[in-house]
């Protein structure tokens, strides 16, 4: 045992301190407290367990969920933290992001705040175990990735999104027979739809969908990745398995950013990279842009594409395989996932003809940061951060590049 003082929140969540100069990670501190752990030194650094908070901080709150402390609930990091306090957070760890990754020397990113702090989630995935004679649907454990508890609560999801889980408990006896399953409820176009992956057989599967009235589509995605709709009811025809963000207010005003930034240089062309269901793409072609839009998701690129005037058009397809096909254009709008941008998309974007403004849109500033550093023909001309991911160590990061010998 060891009693640590927290001195910041890093990128995961973890309250982080210092312990004989070791740097040492406890999740479910905060900044200010002295707490006494269990510490266990990895490498050069040291991950501690929570055990008691001697002096607490007053940015501590109590949970609201009650899976949060009682099942170590993995799906949230700093619920027990102020929602200034998280916002705090969330732009150091942009900044240092930035500062250790990117080697560029950054103001705190203004940091734009979620409409509601609760029930944002429009999408819910859990894993669901066979134990014995019933299922566990829940999430994973913030300590022990192998264990799944029940989830019988999620107050930032949306609560019709919650109610169509209970439904689907309800409905479990028809689901396959095996060892594991994962399914995702998703509210698209104000519809329910469910994903259930694995298993390798499901002869109940008409039976388990008529049991659950609240739901526009069901869908199964067998063991070896066929997928097959079981029932499909909906009356509204946007793509249902096509990626789409879980705070849809947060995204809205993000993807406003992006169009006002672009329209500020008066731009001919643009290059929509990852576009996903082409929403961004419509806004600038609907201001008499030229828009070419690339997405690997052939869905997707179908919506979008139907969305679009003459003048613009979609490549379906990877970007690190188009992009240097599509320049050069006044504006790059990157939106990737995760990982970010491929080596080559970066390395496309650094020679020359370059774009006057690239405007990157991340949910991981880790990933924005090495992106930024692959190309160091630009400076960041703005910074802002969303909370999109209320409750979470997660946010999302706007970010403008302007070609240096511009």
């Amino acid at each position: 045992m060891a009693q640590v003082r927290i001195e910041s929140i890093a990128a995961g969540g973890d309250g982080v301190g210092r312990l004989d100069g070791l740097a040492v990670f406890i999740p479910r501190t905060a900044p200010g407290e002295l707490v006494e752990a269990s510490v266990r030194q990895r490498g050069r650094m040291a991950r501690g367990r929570l055990l008691r908070v001697l002096e607490p901080s007053g940015d501590r709150v109590v949970p609201r969920c009650v899976h949060y402390d009682r099942d170590r609930c993995g799906g949230c990091q700093v619920q027990h933290l102020s929602i200034d306090a998280q916002h705090a957070a969330k732009q150091r760890i942009v900044q240092d992001a930035f500062t250790r990754i990117a080697k560029r020397k950054v103001d705190p990113a203004p940091i734009v705040p979620s409409e509601s702090d609760w029930e944002y989630r429009s999408r819910l995935t859990l894993a669901m175990r066979w134990e014995r004679d019933h299922w566990i649907m829940g999430l994973h454990t913030f300590d022990d990735v192998d264990r799944v508890f029940d989830l019988k609560e999620c107050p930032i999801t949306n609560a019709r999104v919650v109610s169509a889980w209970a439904e689907v408990r309800n409905a479990a006896r028809f689901l396959p027979r095996t060892p594991e399953l994962r399914g995702t409820v998703r509210l698209v176009s104000d519809q329910l739809t469910l994903v259930v992956e694995g298993g390798a057989s499901w002869p109940t599967a008409r039976e388990f969908a008529e049991a659950l009235p609240s739901f526009a589509v069901v869908r199964w995605r067998a063991a070896d990745g066929a997928p097959r709709v079981v029932m499909d009811r909906r009356t509204a025809r946007m793509p249902d398995e096509s990626f789409d963000q879980v705070n849809q207010p947060v995204a809205t005003a993000a993807r406003d950013e992006l169009v006002e930034r672009a329209l500020s240089i008066s731009p001919r062309s643009a290059v929509d990279a990852y576009a996903g269901l082409g929403a961004t793409s419509r806004a600038l072609a609907e201001r008499g842009i030229a828009v070419t839009a690339i997405e690997a998701d052939d869905a997707a690129a179908k919506y979008a594409a139907s969305h679009l005037p003459p003048e613009s058009r979609v490549l379906a397809g990877r970007v690190e395989d188009y992009l240097d096909q599509c320049l050069p254009a006044d504006v790059v709008i990157l939106n990737p996932p995760r990982a970010g941008i491929d080596a080559h998309v970066a390395q496309v974007l650094d020679a020359q003809p370059r774009p006057k403004l690239v405007l990157y849109m991340s949910c991981d500033p880790a990933t924005l940061a090495r992106d930024v550093s692959r190309m160091p023909a630009y400076r960041v001309t703005s910074l802002r951060a969303y909370d999109m991911f209320p409750q979470t160590a997660h946010v999302e990061v706007v970010c403008a590049l302007t070609p240096e010998d511009a």
